[in-house]
């Protein structure tokens, strides 16, 4: 209580436990500072060390949650551990800064890029790196070489926007297959891309907020291609159901989205059903 970490939380130290009972393993190490009442003494030649036990010996310096959570777990395991000797609180302070700033994440752009070669994947994720990979790859994709699939890049969507933006429509895609999937979507945003050059603003496309609200907005389109259409979910039959909603708004009122995906996919369908004629 009177050191300097985070507060605890225990349910994270508890799916740590859980982790480790389903055999899970934590390669990472337990750092910590030897506190002057653990008297800590390493042997000559220096393969062993001994301290004396009681609960304030060490300061965890990292892994405090991992520590908890091995406490929770009904099994055992053993844990890389490394002990600093005789730092002041100042350089144990610092240390801790050191620790917690200075640590790159892995980007999950990248962890979603390999989370297939661990075998971890769920279908939905599987399903949206499928298409995913099909519109980074494919010449005819209306994203071909606007798409970064390990990390976040100027002037390209991620996988993770990607991923965030085509996910909730998903359940309307039924069972089709990727193909099939891509198909429909690139003819969408092919006819989509094409009101976007009317209005001269093309790039809203690859900006997370726009990309996220013109996929947001394809279940009214795709359903008005339905019932117009019987189904045929080509460039051009989509193209007709947006001529609607690029002719009822404008470049300055896509700009006055400030940012919001919910604002633009509102401003789209409002274009949408004042366009509308029986």
């Amino acid at each position: 209580m009177e050191g300097f970490q985070r507060i605890l939380d225990e349910k994270r130290a508890e799916q740590i436990a859980q982790y480790v009972d389903s055999e899970g393993t934590i390669p990472s190490s337990i750092v910590l500072s030897a506190q002057a009442g653990a008297k800590l003494t390493v042997k000559p030649g220096g393969r062993a060390l001994t301290f004396v036990r009681h609960p304030h010996a060490f300061l965890v310096l990292d892994g405090q949650h991992r520590v908890f959570g091995f406490s929770k777990a009904k099994s055992e395991m053993r844990v890389p551990v490394i002990i600093y000797d005789g730092l002041t609180r100042q350089q144990e302070t610092r240390l801790f800064i050191d620790i917690n700033t200075k640590q790159k994440p892995v980007p999950n752009e990248l962890l979603l890029d390999i989370k297939h070669l661990a075998d971890i994947e769920s279908d939905e994720e599987s399903r949206l790196r499928d298409i995913f990979d099909s519109f980074a790859t494919r010449s005819d994709s209306i994203l071909f070489g606007l798409l970064s699939p390990s990390e976040r890049a100027a002037g390209k969507l991620s996988r993770v926007s990607f991923n965030s933006a085509c996910k909730p429509i998903l359940p309307y895609l039924g069972s089709r297959d990727s193909d099939d999937l891509y198909s429909i979507i690139n003819a969408y945003l092919g006819a989509f891309v094409g009101g976007l050059d009317r209005l001269r603003y093309r790039e809203l496309l690859i900006l997370p907020y726009g990309f996220k609200a013109i996929m947001g907005f394809f279940p009214d389109v795709a359903g008005r291609v339905k019932g117009r259409f019987s189904g045929e979910y080509t460039a051009t039959n989509f193209a007709d159901v947006l001529d609607d909603v690029f002719s009822n708004t404008n470049r300055n009122a896509l700009v006055s989205a400030k940012n919001s995906s919910k604002q633009l996919q509102d401003l789209f369908g409002k274009a949408l059903t004042k366009g509308f004629k029986l």
